[in-house]
């Protein structure tokens, strides 16, 4: 009885106020409308949201997936191996030489942060090389048998082995740092542009893979016999000089 009351009561009210009943029942609608098209609206948004990556997340992954390996002397061989990355053909290494104050005289920190921002712009191309980094301070003797100098890039191709398990030809190309200048995008092009392709690749004595020391597994001492050589003061050389030209007098 109530209900039946209020629903005859509303054509009066309707035309004490002057506003067209049908036209209040149509707003009523209008604003149901809007609100049930503004859920559908975010509902949409919100699975968008869920199936698209979100590019910075995605370029932090790239990040996280290439791993710079830390080089030294006793696992380089195994780490600078064709294969341990599992990818076929050659694989493209980029090493980092680096040092602190002894071997690089403290002026290898703005390579270092080069280096490290390069990480980023290298993971972004489709087919990122493998990353190493060597500290001639922590291993000198490595970096002794290699003849580097830090800060330095060393560019590598390791060639797959031949089915009759033989290997090719290993190539290495050196690109020596600025130490006040080098930018990230600077290294990031020695693969991203292809630079490495512009410098010749090196053949000489210390080649670390196909030089004559390498292949008679001599390097490493050779490395030993440098990097202690040249802990010798020069004022012992000069003492010895002395002595050798005395007796010769």
């Amino acid at each position: 009885m109530r209900a039946s009351s209020a629903i005859l009561a509303l054509p009066a009210l309707a035309s004490a106020q002057q506003i067209p009943f049908l036209d209040q029942v149509k707003g009523w609608f209008g604003q149901a409308s809007e609100t049930v098209s503004s859920a559908v609206t975010s509902a949409s948004a919100s699975v968008a949201s869920m199936s698209i990556p979100n590019p910075v997340a995605s370029g932090a992954a790239a990040v996280a997936d290439l791993k710079v390996e830390r080089l030294t002397l006793d696992n380089y061989r195994r780490i600078l191996k064709h294969g341990a990355g599992a990818t076929p053909g050659i694989e493209e290494w980029m090493i980092m030489v680096t040092g602190g104050n002894t071997t690089c005289f403290g002026f290898c920190e703005r390579a270092e942060i080069a280096w490290n921002q390069s990480v980023a712009l290298i993971a972004a191309s489709r087919s990122p090389p493998h990353l190493a980094m060597l500290d001639c301070e922590t291993d000198p003797i490595l970096c002794s048998a290699w003849a580097m100098s830090p800060p330095t890039v060393v560019h590598i191709e390791l060639p797959q082995p031949l089915p009759d398990q033989s290997t090719p030809a290993t190539t290495v190309r050196s690109f020596a740092l600025n130490r006040t200048t080098v930018t990230s995008p600077e290294i990031a092009a020695i693969h991203l542009q292809e630079k490495y392709k512009e410098v010749q690749p090196y053949e000489g004595f210390w080649h670390p893979f196909d030089g004559p020391l390498a292949k008679n597994n001599l390097s490493v001492p050779a490395g030993y016999a440098v990097h202690y050589f040249s802990k010798i003061p020069s004022w012992a050389f000069m003492i010895a000089v002395s002595f050798l030209s005395r007796n010769m007098m």
